[in-house]
């Protein structure tokens, strides 16, 4: 166990009375033990886990991993394992478009087809920068993948896969600058535009640009999915908690939105630049921390690869990753001068909610003294107090909402007695009450950030759902008809259809009164009526259009990061 702040607080003991060291001494193995029960249920031999470090005014002040880093070989994790850290990469790669803008050889507001005049012309100019803060309104290349038949993570994915894909797209999600939706795609093309324009492999840059300088010796973009990295760390999943754990590594030969290998030691090197930079110098410090803005001049969270945020009160910067088996996140306190990273080869982490567990302990009297005033005693009950409701009034919120924006539904109903929402081919989720209409999610990380608040809707007797994440902008589903067709009805929406963008053919099929969506590399999925000629699947939603005689002729396809993929129907 590398307990780094003990060791340097007994070396300070030296030259203070007993007493004093003795309290020091005290008062650091309490921080240490309190940060080692986070992590308690990954310190095991027979479990992947967690390096963690702690960072404070520049340096480590603790450090420790937690479970195996090779379960076929009895390896240990260690604060020296590499990790892939997934999305945490885009920070880096968004460093090295900042810094190739800071040498004159590109600007921020270029339109992207400059650069990679492969991409279709949308009739609208897409910028680096609107690659950067998520508003180009590209599809996002792992659903792109995904619809044409890859396997993320099982199948190897290089850079020209994700190009074969890109490249052709024929339609924009939204207008550029119009909506920020997260899309890995921007942040491989920026790799992509780093390469051409520097003349060296993404790799080759950011190692000879950030990492060599700030002397990051074992951090790393992999560009060969074949390479063996000392002391790597595989990864793991779980298909529920009584099942073994699986091998779950990625496959990609891919760069910029993905691939960074890293450590948890390497990274303070990253963080102190934020404050002493010695790459970029202070202009690429304020580069790096500016917010996208939206054509409607909304400001957003997201800036150069990091996102601004509020935990408990106090000012954050962040961004976490998640691909395969691996998750990690480091959050950054500015304004105290302390970091905590927190790199995880088990699925079933969450990196974010550790570290910020590990934060509640070392600045414990600061969020204390960020602390809102408390609410006088006639105040609702406060988030997380137990709140009963009878059966009748969790009845009032049971039907079916829509979000217009991104075409998704949920489903509120009652099972035992209890509250529940399902957004369709995902896990339902338990309703757990904070007052009469508002609720938050039950038994999960960051579970009680997310506001489930009813609403009285226009319509009489209706309701709306406001969802929303701590202090974030809140989505709006409101309460619409379902449609529950007969088998005569679900017959006319089988066929086969196609898409110009894509080579696989799409079959829906009516099996035993279902309505079935089977393609290329997946198991089939049902499709579950919501409202008239739109379905819900784990694939996502699904919206029939018809002709000008009301004939079905094709669907349009929406699953998140992928706004209305249009499907043509093919003749017999």
């Amino acid at each position: 166990m590398q307990r780094v702040l003990c060791i340097a607080i007994l070396f300070s003991c030296f030259s203070v009375p007993h007493n004093v060291c003795a309290q020091a001494t005290t008062g650091a193995a309490d921080l240490t033990n309190r940060v080692d029960k986070v992590f308690q249920k990954w310190n095991r031999t027979d479990s992947p886990g967690c390096a963690m470090s702690v960072m404070k005014d520049g340096s480590i002040v603790y450090k420790h991993a937690y479970g195996m880093a090779d379960l076929d070989h009895n390896v240990t994790l260690t604060p020296s394992s590499v990790f892939h850290v997934a999305s945490m990469s885009k920070q880096f790669t968004a460093a090295s478009i900042v810094l190739l803008a800071q040498q004159g050889k590109l600007s921020l507001d270029d339109d992207v087809h400059k650069y990679v005049p492969e991409l279709a012309d949308f009739g609208a100019p897409i910028t680096i920068r609107q690659l950067v803060h998520h508003t180009s309104g590209l599809r996002d290349q792992w659903e792109l993948l995904g619809l044409a038949g890859w396997r993320y993570s099982l199948d190897l994915i290089t850079d020209d896969d994700v190009m074969s894909v890109v490249s052709r797209q024929k339609e924009l999600n939204f207008k550029p600058g119009e909506k920020h939706v997260y899309c890995n795609t921007g942040y491989t093309l920026m790799a992509l535009i780093v390469k051409r324009v520097s003349g060296m492999s993404f790799r080759e840059f950011t190692t000879k640009n950030i990492f060599e300088p700030l002397g990051m010796k074992n951090t790393h973009f992999r560009d060969d999915h074949a390479e063996i990295i000392k002391d790597n760390a595989y990864g793991y999943q779980q298909e529920n908690p009584s099942a073994a754990f699986r091998l779950s590594i990625t496959n990609f030969d891919t760069v910029g939105a993905t691939s960074l290998h890293t450590t948890v030691e390497d990274l303070v090197r990253w963080d102190e630049n934020f404050y002493h930079p010695i790459v970029g110098g202070q202009a690429f410090l304020d580069q790096m921390l500016q917010r996208g803005k939206l054509n409607s001049g909304e400001e957003l969270d997201y800036a150069f690869g990091l996102v601004h945020g509020k935990y408990k009160g106090l000012k954050t910067i962040d961004h976490g990753g998640g691909d395969a088996g691996y998750r990690s996140d480091m959050t950054r306190f500015p304004d105290q001068h302390f970091s905590v990273a927190v790199l995880c080869n088990a699925a079933e982490t969450s990196p974010s909610d550790l570290a910020r567990q590990v934060a509640d302990v070392y600045l414990e009297k600061e969020i204390q003294a960020a602390a809102p005033v408390a609410k006088p005693a006639s105040a609702p009950p406060a988030a997380g107090a137990d709140v009963v409701l009878t059966e009748a009034q969790l009845a009032r919120f049971a039907g079916l909402y829509w979000n217009q924006d991104d075409d998704q539904y949920l489903k509120a109903y009652i099972k035992e007695g209890k509250l529940r929402a399902s957004a369709f081919g995902d896990n339902d989720f338990l309703l757990k009450p904070a007052s009469e209409n508002l609720f938050h999610l039950a038994d999960l990380p960051f579970g009680d950030q997310v506001n489930i608040r009813f609403e009285p809707a226009a319509k009489e007797k209706t309701w709306r759902i406001v969802q929303s994440f701590g202090d974030g902008k809140p989505t709006i589903f409101e309460s619409v008809t379902a449609f529950t067709p007969k088998a005569g009805e679900l017959a006319e929406y089988a066929g086969s259809y196609g898409s110009e963008e894509i080579d696989p053919v799409y079959r829906i099929n009516l099996q035993e009164g279902k309505l079935m969506l089977l393609r290329l590399k997946h198991k089939p999925v049902e499709l579950t009526p919501n409202v008239q000629d739109v379905f819900s699947s784990s694939a996502g939603t699904v919206r029939f259009t018809r002709d000008a005689k009301h004939h079905v002729n094709g669907f349009l396809l929406s699953s998140g990061r992928i706004l209305n993929f249009r499907f043509t129907r093919r003749a017999s």
